[in-house]
């Protein structure tokens, strides 16, 4: 038995995802919590970070601008040809850095302070350019610029930036309850772990409804993930190579917070394209475990 939860435990994300795809019907129930976790998410990880360590370097900015401007190029770009592969594009590329980059960044001998200053740069960029992004895409096309920008910004910039602020007060008013949560460990993976559940959970209970008759449109956003994941890392390594620190710049741009992008696309976009960052989950997580294996090979 000890054997089995140890094979379960090192084998999260197969686990969970294989946990949510036989159970779709019943967890998909549940994606009203997953805004719930990602917040508690953000907390724990941002009653992390110490203000001290926070240094803004100059590939912090050029990582940005790929993020950022990359996001709508590449959207620009593909969008006359189709429209839900170039919004699965956009939303491969604006995706903010996840949470657990920084325990990779480290295992692969990186700079996590590096890497954790740019998780909370690039949380905040993406708070402010989402709301915009998706408005101009015209997800509610009932309402004005103005109105969609303001309707999705009271919902996606509270999520991303409220847990800063949270954190900041716990840690100078509620010592005690910050305390609290720093000391349960692994608790950033756990409600990883059951937010993966859930959004696959609905990711395969709206493919098993939709997907036969997109199929092409499938196999695009699978095949537009797996170029993006690939370009980001090593996009990523060269910027950081020229500061003698790949690493951190490779995990930096490259490995993303999925949970966050499946709820922005079931909820802004359209449910089809939530299959682009299930399939980069798969992706970056290959490739994580490639430069794993690779460094204690070495």
């Amino acid at each position: 038995m000890k054997q089995i939860f140890t094979f379960i435990k090192n084998q999260a994300l197969l686990t969970a995802m294989i946990a949510g795809a036989l159970t779709h019907a019943w967890v998909s129930r549940l994606s009203f919590i997953t805004p719930y976790l990602i917040f508690a998410m953000l907390l724990v990880t941002f009653c992390k970070i110490s203000w001290r360590d926070i240094r803004f370097h100059p590939a912090h900015l050029w990582l940005l601008l790929i993020q950022l401007c990359g996001s709508a190029g590449i959207y620009l770009l593909i969008r006359p040809f189709d429209e839900m592969i170039a919004q699965g594009a956009l939303l491969c590329l604006l995706t903010p850095t996840a949470t657990a980059a920084a325990v990779i960044t480290g295992m692969l001998g990186g700079n996590v302070g590096f890497l954790t200053t740019y998780l909370l740069f690039c949380n905040i960029a993406v708070a402010v350019a989402a709301p915009v992004y998706f408005s101009f895409i015209g997800v509610h096309e009932e309402l004005s610029f103005l109105q969609s920008v303001w309707y999705i910004c009271r919902q996606v910039f509270p999520l991303l930036i409220f847990p800063l602020f949270i954190a900041g007060v716990l840690r100078r008013f509620v010592p005690k309850v910050h305390r609290a949560l720093l000391s349960v460990p692994r608790l950033t993976f756990y409600l990883w772990t059951l937010a993966l559940v859930i959004v696959m959970g609905v990711t395969v209970n709206f493919m098993l409804k939709q997907a036969h008759s997109h199929l092409n449109t499938g196999i695009g956003l699978a095949a537009v993930s797996l170029i993006l994941c690939c370009a980001q890392f090593q996009i990523g390594r060269r910027i950081g190579r020229q500061y003698g620190d790949p690493v951190s710049s490779g995990q930096g741009l490259g490995q993303k917070n999925n949970i966050l992008a499946l709820w922005m696309a079931q909820t802004y976009l359209n449910p089809l394209i939530s299959f682009a960052p299930a399939m980069y989950i798969i992706w970056q997580n290959i490739i994580n475990a490639y430069q794993l294996w690779r460094k204690n090979r070495k």
